[in-house]
Parts: structure tokens; sequence; C-alpha cells
């Protein structure tokens, strides 16, 4: 019977398969570690509170790059190149969601506009994350290889989307409501495409690593197509609602350390 356990088992247990895994989500968390880093040094000086929480942001990221690329070390595998249709980060930005990297490599500060898009971008994004990793914890938290790096990336993304619902909630009390929530609803609908479309390519070189018959990859492929029509009918409003989070000022202080692999 398939299940996200099970296919996840299968990933882990095959080194190309795990490889290619680690490779995608490594450099996934390295672009995101980069831009927030970009996004921090440009910030307008009427948002300056926000760069340490922005500064926090990227290092975690960073941080859960250099955890996927020791989790290949620890099996001794290299990293293997990001196939360009699998790559989640660079399809949102070629569709128009979140900053464009050419703004971000300069170094014109950014408006308080730029900083309310990013911040609903990352809502949308960090609500997949945190959902994918909530998932891989419950299967996978006790794993003696992947347990301890799932539960840290799990803490960490938790935090990233409280800290995005606590401060898109204050600048819509400051007046940002209308732009949040048109950059909201536009981000997850273009989001749900563009993570169906990696998910099939993903699933796609899976099967070929791990030589799936047609008819399991045709049942696969038409799970992520039912899912992407569950969201796209109603379920992407759960990417878009904003509440005050649990805890408050879920990314003060420095970040935590990677765990030992």
């Amino acid at each position: 019977m398939l299940s996200a356990r099970s296919l996840f088992q299968e990933i882990i247990d095959s080194d190309d398969s795990y490889r290619l895994f680690c490779s995608i989500a490594a450099s996934g968390e390295a672009q995101g570690g980069w831009e927030n880093a970009r996004i921090a040094a440009l910030v307008p000086g009427s948002m300056r509170g926000l760069v340490p929480k922005i500064t926090r942001h990227g290092a975690d990221e960073d941080k859960h790059g250099r955890i996927f690329n020791g989790l290949l070390r620890k099996r001794h595998l290299d990293p293997v190149p990001v196939p360009p249709e699998t790559d989640y980060t660079m399809l949102l930005e070629r569709e128009g969601i979140g900053l464009a990297h050419d703004k971000l490599r300069g170094d014109e500060p950014l408006t308080e506009e730029d900083i309310v898009v990013y911040l609903s971008h990352s809502r949308v994004t960090e609500q997949r994350a945190a959902d994918q990793m909530d998932m891989l914890v419950t299967y996978f938290g006790d794993h003696p290889e992947v347990g301890n790096a799932i539960r840290q990336i799990s803490g960490d993304e938790d935090n990233h989307l409280a800290y995005c619902h606590e401060e898109l909630l204050r600048l819509a009390a400051e007046g940002h409501g209308r732009t949040i929530q048109r950059v909201l609803r536009e981000s997850a609908l273009t989001e749900i495409r563009v993570y169906r479309d990696v998910s099939l390519a993903v699933m796609s070189h899976m099967g070929r690593l791990l030589h799936w018959p047609k008819a399991k990859s045709a049942v696969l492929a038409a799970g992520i197509h039912a899912m992407y029509a569950y969201e796209r009918f109603g379920g992407w409003h759960r990417m878009v609602s904003l509440t005050m989070p649990e805890r408050r000022g879920a990314l003060d202080g420095p970040p935590t350390p990677a765990p030992a692999l």
C-alpha cells in the first residue's frame, strides 16, 4: 500500500534517491538563507527593527542546508546537481513570487512594500515547509539516521511560520492589510501550482532512480493532481489566514545550533 511513510522510507533506503532528496533540500535552504541575508542588508530605515529576525531566519535556513549536506556526508555521499524542474525556489521567483533576485543583488534599499511582500510570500512557503516537516516528524522523528535533523528543522519551520503571522498582523494594524491580503492570495495560488509541478518532477526522478513500475508512478501522479485540485478548490485558504501565534517573538535571540549527525 502506498503511503507517505513507505515512499519516504524507499527514498531513505536508496543512496541514489537519498542523495537527490538531500541535494534538492540543501539547495533550497541555502537559497533561502542567501535571500534572507540580502533582505536583512537592504531593509529600509523605517523597518530596521526587523533586521535581527530576518537575519535569524536566514541563519536558520543556512543551518538547514548544512544539516542536509551533513546527512550526505554521514553516508559518504556527495551532493548532485539539482534538476531545474525540481528547484522550487527558482520556479517561484520565475513566477514573480517573492522579491526578484536582481533587486536583492543590488545596493538599493528595499521599500516597506517590498518587506510586506517578503513576509507575505514567506507566510505561504513556510506553511508548506511546516506541514511537510510535521508529517516527517510523525513518521520519522525517531529514525536513527534522520530523526534528529527532522525534529530540529521542524521546530525551526514552526518558529518561522509563527514569526510571519506575528509580523504580518502587526503590519496589517499599521495600514498594510490590503496589500498583505492581495499578496497572500496571489502567492498561495501560484505556490500550489508550482508545488504540484515540482512534486511531479521529483516523483518522476525518484521513480527512475528507484525503478518504479509505470502503474505506481501513475498512481502517485494522480495523487499529486488530486491534492492540487483540493488546494485549488479551497485548500489554499489555510495558507492565507493570519492568527496570532501562541509563541510570540519566535525569532528573538540567536539561532539554535545544528544537531550532531
